[in-house]
């Protein structure tokens, strides 16, 4: 087995060879070649790449730390699932393939090592014997570097690390709750402990979600929620440029960058109490729009009522950089892409559908306080997942990779066990539900 993903390894990885840049990943080698990091993307992950530099330039060596997590996370779960239990292990090889996984793995991304981190640190921990100590301890310390790579990582990293804790210590639900308590503090102290220690400037990132909010409280509200900006109808300005996908009109590189924007509000919104004072102001204001606002973005996040045509696809290529990195034609990376952009129509490749199988899952999953692995990666998919419905400022497949892997994994391993299917066929109808209505509701959408 582990020959066999040796290969798949390394043929995937001479498939997206050198790893295919985003904008996002440009700025990010940038700060990793010079040494200087702001927060607007993790430096911890700037500060990583710069050390990979001692592997050879680019995106290659990030790509091949993905490739290696993710393939290593993947091998731990087929020993953990082959226990006697083949067919799930058979699914989750195939999920393992799925061309949108393969595409992103592909992409160097923070998400797309997110997803590696965690797939790593939950597969040690499923793989981990009675007294076996050293592979929980290494991966409390992979999830505690991967809540470095996301400011919402701390949803989708807490129940793998209470699940790393002795089963003592989760036995009863008050002993649960004060693991978890613990368990969160070191998560949440990660990032910005992390970017301190690097000394990375403070870039305003902050203001992305507040700014979004602002301007989908005042289009959904009819007021204008922003500070003066001198311009004589800012309510018309901010309907032209507000779109439940993304915050991107607000930012500065946009083709057509909103009046209202990033520019000319962070000094303002920065000054008296601060951006959240205004935001919250706003959002006391006017609740049910900022709620129209937040449920019309996660729709969008989700790809749930939609077309498919109006949201971001997957990046394919690698964007114009000044170090001529690129990708050669290869056809073998076509058909993934051709795949993995066919099934993206499909509610396979629809985020909404893999939160609402992750809920079922949890309602045919044992009490919490057992926290078996597959109960872990419900609950962290889930949970993280969700977390992008106060906290998204874009609608990209790539930020619920995670959530798709350990959704499809948990499935595997829940779906054919005795105990479950034992249930009463009323509770199976209840975590059926979920999944029915989003795949029904999707599908007339798109009609």
């Amino acid at each position: 087995m582990v020959l066999a993903l040796l290969l798949v390894l390394v043929v995937h990885g001479a498939t997206f060879w050198p790893g295919i840049l985003t904008w996002d990943a440009i700025r990010q080698y940038g700060q990793a070649l010079n040494g200087r990091y702001d927060d607007w993307h993790p430096p911890a992950m700037n500060w990583l790449w710069r050390q990979l530099r001692a592997f050879g330039t680019g995106p290659a060596p990030m790509l091949l730390l993905q490739l290696g997590l993710y393939w290593c996370g993947t091998l731990l779960w087929l020993r953990a699932a082959g226990r006697g239990r083949a067919r799930a292990a058979l699914a989750i090889a195939v999920l393992a393939l799925s061309p949108v996984a393969l595409v992103l793995m592909g992409t160097v991304l923070k998400d797309s090592l997110f997803a590696g981190a965690l797939l790593l640190a939950s597969g040690l921990i499923a793989t981990a014997r009675a007294g076996e100590r050293w592979r929980r301890i290494v991966a409390a310390i992979v999830l505690l570097a991967a809540a470095t790579l996301r400011f919402n990582a701390v949803p989708a990293c807490l129940p793998l690390l209470v699940l790393a804790a002795p089963a003592a210590w989760r036995r009863t639900l008050p002993r649960l709750a004060m693991t978890s308590v613990l368990a969160a503090i070191p998560l949440a102290l990660a990032l910005p402990l992390a970017n301190a220690a690097l000394h990375s400037t403070r870039s305003g990132v902050e203001l992305s979600l507040v700014i979004y909010d602002l301007g989908g409280i005042g289009r959904f509200s009819g007021t204008n929620v922003f500070p003066a900006t001198g311009l004589a109808d800012p309510v018309a300005v901010n309907a032209d440029c507000y779109t439940p996908v993304s915050w991107d009109r607000y930012a500065w590189w946009g083709a057509e960058p909103c009046a209202i924007g990033f520019t000319n509000l962070r000094a303002p919104l920065k000054a008296g109490h601060g951006p959240y004072a205004w935001w919250g102001a706003a959002v006391l204001a006017h609740p049910l729009a900022y709620a129209e606002h937040r449920l019309a973005h996660f729709n969008s996040n989700t790809r749930f009522l939609v077309h498919d045509t109006d949201l971001p696809s997957l990046s394919l290529a690698s964007d114009p950089n000044p170090w001529g990195f690129t990708l050669a034609p290869n056809v073998a990376r076509d058909a993934v892409a051709a795949a993995a952009q066919t099934l993206l129509q499909t509610p396979f490749g629809w985020p909404v559908c893999w939160l609402a199988l992750g809920v079922g899952l949890l309602v045919l999953l044992p009490a919490v306080r057992t926290l078996d692995p597959a109960a872990a990666l419900a609950w962290s998919a889930v949970l993280y997942g969700f977390s992008y419905l106060p906290l998204s400022v874009a609608s990209e497949v790539r930020y619920h990779l995670w959530t798709i892997v350990a959704v499809g994994i948990a499935a595997a391993l829940t779906l054919p066990r005795a105990d479950v299917r034992a249930l009463p066929r009323w509770r199976w109808v209840l975590a059926g539900v979920p999944l029915a209505v989003v795949v029904l509701g999707g599908v007339v959408a798109r009609l």
